[in-house]
């Protein structure tokens, strides 16, 4: 099958973009001295997990327990669920950890800590803890400079039931930043921040196995990660138009996008309608922080070529309206026209779909499942 005969809207993956994506940060994790631990939230797929680790099964991050138990029924056994874990759910993790999956949760709350030991004690497990660090983002995460954080490692430290596995962060603000050269700040900050607490646990007595950081942009921006065990990017393995806008990858990356198809042409309005609304788009809004009006994603030509001139100003459900500057170009692209579109964010719009197709040039050459589901 071609892709201009696939029914849309269809996930396609560029597998030459793919491929270069992985092997990139692969090697430039290799190059910074530190182990690569991808966060598969982006794609939840085994096949792409494989890709990241060079064909091989290795250290992987989830965001959810349903892509931790379907990696794990695949080989991936070294497992850091990067959420802070409810504590109904604290014996579905004790589940998989006598399974034999080395699970790594995370916590920013003593009592988090509580209710995992009482848990692990129950079940008569060990269970490793990681303590998230906030370095910037001000989501989640303990105050780096406070004495919680350190209070909290130490009491996992001493349990009879728990050991800690390392301290973590993650930069989201990078996402806030223009430009490289700020998101390159950023990385360092997050660095900074997180190796300066590690040393702070040091200080105390506290043995702190690994140091865990990262996000896309901060891995492609960094430029030194002494006192770093780890990274955890995910989105690199697609990018998107985000990634795009503010310099983390250049539009011939992406390796995600959606094949859609014009069911509308209105060229005195240069309005089309396409059928990729915003459950197979998201309604993410992209980098508004540099474009106000950047709208829902990238159009390209269906071989991958960006459109320029055409922007996908709205989205309902099923329905996506894209402009055209000037209006006249819009005749251009009549009804049955197959365009591809590179979303904001990849992971959301990924997560519509039930399937990817996978495709090798203009040939669609497999069928790959994502794992679904919390």
């Amino acid at each position: 099958m071609r892709i201009g005969d696939l029914p849309t809207p269809a996930a396609v993956v560029d597998l030459a973009r793919l491929t270069a994506n992985t092997s990139g940060m692969r090697e430039r994790a290799a190059r910074l001295g530190v182990r690569l631990r991808p966060h598969v939230k982006t794609h939840k797929c085994v096949e792409i997990a494989r890709l990241q680790h060079g064909g091989r099964i290795g250290p992987i991050t989830v965001s959810t327990l349903a892509e931790a138990r379907a990696f794990a029924s695949e080989g991936f056994a070294d497992v850091t669920y990067a959420v802070p874990l409810a504590p109904e759910r604290i014996v579905e993790v004790a589940r998989l950890v006598r399974a034999g999956v080395q699970l790594g949760v995370l916590v920013d709350h003593p009592d988090a800590v509580a209710a995992i030991e009482s848990v692990a004690s129950v079940e008569r497990l060990r269970l490793g803890v990681w303590v998230k660090v906030d370095s910037g983002y001000h989501r989640s995460g303990v105050d780096p400079e406070g004495s919680s954080g350190l209070e909290m490692a130490a009491r996992i430290a001493a349990s009879a039931h728990l050991d800690l596995a390392g301290v973590l962060t993650h930069a989201g603000h990078a996402y806030h930043c223009v430009g490289r050269e700020e998101v390159a700040v950023v990385a360092r900050q997050e660095r900074d921040v997180i190796t300066v607490f590690a040393d702070r646990l040091r200080a105390a007595g506290i043995v702190v196995p690994e140091v865990s950081l990262g996000s896309t942009p901060t891995a492609c921006a960094a430029d030194d990660l002494v006192g770093v065990t780890e990274m955890r990017p995910g989105n690199y393995a697609f990018y998107d138009a985000f990634q795009v806008a503010i310099g983390s990858c250049r539009l011939a990356d992406c390796a995600l996008s959606v094949v859609a198809t014009v069911i509308g042409c209105f060229p005195d309005a240069g309005r089309l309608v396409v059928d990729a609304g915003a459950l197979a788009l998201s309604k993410d809004p992209g980098a508004t922080h540099l474009d106000p009006g950047c709208g829902f994603g990238r159009v390209c030509e269906l071989d991958g070529r960006g459109l320029d001139g055409l922007r996908v100003a709205s989205l309902s459900q099923e329905h996506g309206v894209v402009m055209a500057t000037p209006a006249a170009r819009s005749a251009r692209f009549p009804i049955g026209t197959k365009l591809r579109i590179v979303p904001n964010h990849s992971c959301l719009s990924a997560a519509c779909f039930d399937r990817y197709r996978v495709a090798d040039g203009d040939r669609v050459v497999a069928e790959w499942w994502p794992a679904r589901g919390w």
